[in-house]
């Protein structure tokens, strides 16, 4: 058998992780083609096939996933390795990835990137929103950030950002033709914009007031899987919206939004960064950690 460099098994655990030729190839910066033709020649050495491939799907054979399992721990020990020489260095550097929901990411991470890398030019990030959760380990993340609720049980998460909570928004004219709900149960045949999880699964509106906890099924004419979507619907007049409050902060001071059931919405726990337990932290995470919690 040909020798095997590490860059075969770079490209190997690029299209393992994405199951996908395009993303693997954004990731390493190359063409899918190039990709698919370089995992031809490797496949070719070893003589065995790595990869189910279809028009539609890519996935790991027996074979494939034996590799991966025994290669990818070694290359994290190789990275652990690299990232340990920033010790040497008066700053840390490298890359950082982060996969966030695309609220998350304007909420919390936005506003302290910017003054991040200023602090850090050695660091470069690459952020990536998306709704749908992702295994942050097995897709080439470093960190991921969403609520505590949403987070796996055998991660650590490190509370960023303040305490959240929801606002029930609709627009004046909306109140023009439907009355004011005065409890959450009064949302019962009101128009309200509904929201709908990557997965599939509703999103049931959570109230709270002096111990009294209600979570209701909403009904209306639109729904959507993106907040800010619902906040533009809820400026048309389409219906009531529950969305973050401090996406909506400025629209109920400008008055093109008016809050209703205030006093039922709670504050709760806001978001967290979230990553493996590892022996060692990549420096460039730790440093992004200690620069969040100061800025709390």
């Amino acid at each position: 058998m040909r020798r095997i460099e590490p860059a075969d098994l770079t490209i190997f655990l690029a299209i393992a992780r994405h199951q996908s030729f395009r993303r693997a190839a954004t990731e390493l910066g190359v063409t899918p083609s190039a990709l698919s033709h370089a995992l031809r020649s490797l496949e070719e050495r070893i003589a065995l096939r790595l990869f189910n491939r279809t028009t539609r799907s890519v996935s790991l054979t027996e074979a494939g996933k034996r590799l991966f399992d025994r290669v990818q721990p070694a290359f994290r020990d190789i990275e652990d390795a690299l990232d340990d020489l920033n010790s040497f260095r008066d700053a840390p550097m490298g890359l950082l990835r982060i996969n966030a929901a695309n609220t998350s990411a304007r909420l919390v991470l936005m506003p302290i990137i910017g003054p991040f890398l200023r602090a850090h030019p050695g660091i470069s990030i690459e952020l990536i929103a998306q709704g749908a959760l992702v295994d942050v380990v097995g897709e080439g993340f470093d960190a991921g950030v969403r609520f505590g609720e949403r987070i796996a049980a055998d991660m650590i998460a490190v509370p960023v950002g303040p305490r959240q909570r929801f606002a029930a928004v609709a627009s004046p004219d909306y109140f023009e033709r439907w009355p004011r709900p005065a409890t959450p149960r009064d949302l019962a045949g009101l128009p309200c914009i509904g929201f709908r999880f990557d997965s599939g699964a509703p999103f049931h509106w959570e109230f709270e007031r002096g111990g009294v906890e209600l979570e209701i099924a909403v009904e209306g004419p639109f729904v959507t899987n993106a907040q800010d979507l619902m906040i533009d619907a809820a400026l048309d007049g389409i219906g009531i919206a529950y969305v973050l409050e401090k996406l909506v902060e400025a629209h109920v001071a400008a008055g093109r939004l008016v809050r209703v059931l205030e006093d039922w919405c709670p504050y709760f726990p806001g978001l967290y960064l979230y990553f493996p337990s590892r022996r060692q932290i990549p420096a460039p995470l730790r440093a992004f950690i200690d620069f969040a919690r100061a800025k709390n």
